[in-house]
């Protein structure tokens, strides 16, 4: 056991997660728990974390005003895997290191990116809301295998999410600025540019980062693109769709409809948006499955002892 570093563990689902608090604590004697539920940000933030050594952060906001003001905090540990909130500049400027693990909640996204598509197909919250308003009507949707599908990023989820899409003899369309030659060959892929996807898939599901190369990347234009009858899926940030377009197609049946999990704001603000019969929302619940956040908790554990800074070009 480690009896000298101070740990602090900002995250709220950590900290109240008796399997994780465990292994934590057998691991080190020294560390300030979340268990007042708080939502850390600016001084609250720095407070929280001051005089600490190492951190397991969340969704946190880590920026060079922060750290400039903690010399002694040596390692961020990052519970999840989305690292948009954290300024790898900044990280880098301060000498700090970064515990990070790629992928680790890939099952937890890909699954539920099946679940909403097969709702979304078959018309499950139309169907339930009519159910639950009276009404008894048959729906006649379709099915998810055989479908075109269009996956835009093609990193850990989008790996995962071809993977288990193969049993239901889907076109899967793939788009990304890396180069994943070996994997498309493996799967027999050909990657096509992004309009051409929007305009030949029936789901379309984003699983890209968010970054000023990927803000917006799904704006009016490209929203103009998709079929009447195809359905988008966003279950990796929020920021990546223009909302208001969004709901203006949804209400005039430019397309079929859309599940969110996440949103630009969140909670999101716009409740025309999520009211409506052919849009499925959940609260930013990816990668909250017993099993995901079992490995994301033990990833970040294990990030506590990393001993490298991050490079320019390793998290890009």
């Amino acid at each position: 056991m480690n009896t000298s570093d101070r740990i602090a563990v900002c995250s709220r689902s950590f900290s109240r997660n008796p399997v994780l608090r465990k292994e934590l604590q057998d691991k080190y004697s020294n560390i300030t728990f979340n268990d007042k539920g708080l939502s850390l940000k600016g001084d609250l933030l720095f407070k929280f974390l001051d005089k600490h050594d190492k951190a397991i952060v969340a969704l946190e906001k880590i920026d060079s005003q922060l750290l400039n003001k903690l010399p002694q905090l040596s390692v961020i540990s990052k519970y999840g895997v989305g690292l948009d909130m954290i300024q790898m500049d900044a990280m880098r400027m301060f000498n700090k290191r970064l515990g990070w693990k790629g992928g680790v909640n890939r099952r937890s996204v890909s699954e539920l990116v099946i679940s909403f598509a097969i709702a979304l197909l078959r018309f499950v919250p139309n169907a339930s809301h009519e159910v639950l308003n009276g009404s008894w009507s048959q729906h006649i949707g379709s099915q998810l295998s055989g479908k075109k599908i269009g996956i835009i990023g093609c990193g850990h989820v989008g790996k995962d999410l071809v993977k288990i899409l193969q049993p239901f003899d889907c076109d899967i369309y793939v788009n990304d600025i890396r180069d994943y030659s070996e994997y498309y060959k493996k799967y027999d892929l050909q990657p096509i540019p992004l309009e051409d996807l929007l305009m030949l898939s029936d789901v379309v599901t984003l699983h890209v980062p968010l970054d000023k190369s990927t803000i917006n990347i799904l704006n009016k234009e490209k929203l103009s693109l998709m079929k009447s009858s195809a359905i988008l899926i966003n279950i990796a940030r929020g920021g990546l769709v223009d909302e208001a377009h969004l709901k203006k197609i949804l209400i005039e049946k430019k397309i079929a409809g859309a599940a969110f999990d996440v949103f630009e704001t969140e909670p999101p603000q716009d409740k025309e948006l999520i009211a409506l019969t052919n849009f499925i929302v959940t609260p930013h619940i990816g990668g909250s499955s017993v099993e995901a956040i079992l490995a994301m908790g033990r990833a970040a554990i294990e990030g506590l002892e990393i001993n490298s800074i991050p490079s320019p070009s390793e998290y890009s």
